[in-house]
This record gives C-alpha cells, structure tokens and sequence, in this order.
C-alpha cells in the first residue's frame, strides 16, 4: 500500500522552534522539496489549539523553548489526542543523552533530528515519518469503510431474518388475516411495549424479532375450525387451544437465542395473570415477561382487526377491555404502560393497515 508522492508532498506540516533562524531554514528546505502547505510558530503555547485546528500530518517540534518545553507540549498534544490515533511529531534537539530521547519517545514522539541537522538527512526523516502517517491514515480509513460494509452487512442479514421470520408468522396467521399485517403490528407493538417497560434495546428487538410467530402453531388448526364464523364447541375449543404446543414443538431444539424467546412466546401467550389460561395455567410472574407482553398486543390487535367469524371492535372498546381484564386476563403493571404508548401503537396500525374495510379506524 504505497503512498503517492503527491499525497506526501500536500501534507500539513507544522514547525515549531523559538529561534526565528532555525523556522526559516526548515521552511526553506520543505519548500525546495515541494512541501507547500506549511504552518511555523515561535511560540510553543499554540502548538495544541493549532493542531485541534488543522490536524498536521507531522508537527517538527524544538524541546528547549520559553514558556513551554517541547515535553509540555507533547504531553498537551497527548492529553487532547485520541489514544488511536499517531501523534506525528519529529523532536528536533541538540540534547543527544538517553533521558531526552527515552522521554521524547514515551510522549508519543516518533524520530528525532539532533541540532545541527544535515539537510539530506532531515528531509528523509521527514519524507520517513509523513509516509508512516500517510499509511496509518490510510489503514484507518479502510477499517472504517470494512466496519461499515460489515454493519451494513449484518443490518441486511437481520433484516432478511426478521423478513424470514415474519413470512414464519403468517403462516400461522395467513388462513384467518390473509394481510398477515398482524405479526408486523403486533411484533412492533410488543417492541414498544418492551422499551417502555424499561427494557434494553437489545431485548427489545429480540421480541419484535421472536413474536412474529407467537400463533406458528396455527398451521396445525384444521380450517374448520379456524374458520368457523360461530363459537366453538367444546372439543373444537381443545383443538384450538393445540396451537400454543404445536408452535412451541416448531420452534423446538433450537440453539438460537431469538428462537427460543419465539418458543417462550408462543407457549405463553395464552396464559392469564389469573392462572385461568392456557396451556399450563401458570399465574402472575410464572408467566415470562415476553409472554404478559406478546398477550396485551396480541389482544389488543386482534379484538380492533376484521376476522371472518367477527367484527373490529373500536379503539376505545379494546383499551377498556383491557382496562376491565387488567389483574385477571393480563398483567396489571404493564396494561397503564400499554395505554401509555396507544399513539405509538396506532401509528404503527396506520403504517401496517389491513386490506378489509371493517379494520377499525
């Protein structure tokens, strides 16, 4: 990975010396050498504020000056400098003992030039150290671009799972909601739901991405029974209830963390806070968090849609329906949560509209 001449030859070089003398014959020498973006100071205190300013590719610092040595003014440089990044500076001294260069070298400078300096031998160091910064630069910049590409990668691969994931959910729903709108409304209010609650974001995507399938186990419904406009008998009322063990032995044996919370949503989706609810009848906290919160927005979602054996209620019925089932059908903490967050429920139910007319507006 070479770097161009003309690269080196635009670099920023700053040169910093008390001896006015010293500054015209650096800036003499770079200049014959085609270096024309040059910056010099006599004064040591603006060596900081003017690098926070240009960010010079190499800073060619004097250590024996008033008001601040060359090592304050390292250790300022050091004290405002990202730790990642290459501090560029090149020691100019005539101090040739091992203290100097031992202490230039642990305030992060990166050669030195020992006063008198031979021309032909500043300029190669120069030319050395504008190259070393000019490849770390370039190194930085193509780990950037491959951390980008690899997030941009792994956000389409969780997109495609979540995509996958939702074509799983409809499914189950595809029968009964032929939109499959559904999965997506409900899903992103469980993730709503969860923020509120004070969850991480983290846990909070694991939910929109595993309640998709909360009703999975819906394929294994006869359609006669999943259809049928009237009430349920007895025994087609057992059948249906199935679906919670048929959709956790879909999501079975699977070493995926997001598939497993799927599992744990829809084996619980069903419970009460009661423990009336099924399959297990647990009660109150028995029931796992993902589940209380997958059965408000399940609820919620499919009293307020079209199905073919019933009518949308309106908003106002299904939030006073969970209002008046609060502590027996659901978790009593999070329904005022739920109604807290309605208008960022109804947005996503304008966002993700059935077809059918009768969906409550």
């Amino acid at each position: 990975m070479a770097v161009k001449l003309e690269t080196l030859k635009d670099s920023k070089i700053l040169v910093v010396d008390d001896n006015p003398s010293n500054v015209l014959l650096l800036e003499a020498l770079l200049q014959q050498e085609d270096y024309h973006n040059i910056t010099s100071t006599t004064d040591p205190t603006v060596v900081r504020s003017l690098h926070e300013e240009h960010d010079f590719d190499l800073i060619l610092l004097d250590i024996q000056m008033p008001k601040l040595n060359g090592f304050e003014v390292m250790e300022q440089l050091k004290e405002h400098h990202d730790q990642d990044d290459y501090l560029p500076v090149l020691v100019l001294t005539a101090q040739t003992d091992m203290d100097t260069r031992l202490r230039s070298l642990d305030l992060g400078a990166r050669d030195f030039v020992t006063k008198p300096f031979q021309h032909a031998e500043v300029l190669q160091r120069i030319h050395n150290s504008l190259e070393i910064r000019h490849l770390y630069k370039q190194q930085k910049e193509y780990s950037h671009t491959l951390e980008e590409k690899v997030h941009e990668a792994t956000a389409e691969l969780r997109k495609s799972q979540l995509d996958i994931i939702r074509c799983l959910g409809r499914a189950g729903e595809y029968r009964d909601n032929e939109t499959g709108e559904h999965v997506i409304r409900m899903s992103k209010s469980c993730q709503a739901l969860a923020l509120a609650l004070g969850l991480s974001e983290r846990h909070a995507e694991m939910i929109l991405y595993a309640s998709p399938m909360h009703d999975v186990g819906k394929i294994g419904i006869p359609d006669h029974i999943l259809l049928k406009p009237g009430k349920l008998t007895s025994d087609e009322w057992n059948t249906m209830q199935t679906h919670a063990h048929l959709g956790a032995g879909i999501l079975a044996d699977n070493e995926s963390e997001m598939v497993q919370m799927a599992r744990t949503i829809a084996l619980t989706h069903h419970e009460r806070w009661d423990g009336t609810g099924y399959p297990n009848g647990l009660k109150g906290e028995e029931i796992p968090l993902e589940g209380r919160i997958a059965a408000i927005c399940d609820v919620f979602d499919a009293l307020t849609s079209w199905r073919p054996y019933k009518k949308a209620w309106t908003i106002e019925e299904a939030i006073e329906f969970l209002k008046e089932n609060a502590g027996t059908h659901f978790d009593p903490n999070l329904v005022p949560k739920f109604i807290d967050i309605l208008p960022k429920v109804l947005d996503i139910r304008e966002e993700h509209q059935d077809s059918h007319e009768e969906t409550a507006q």
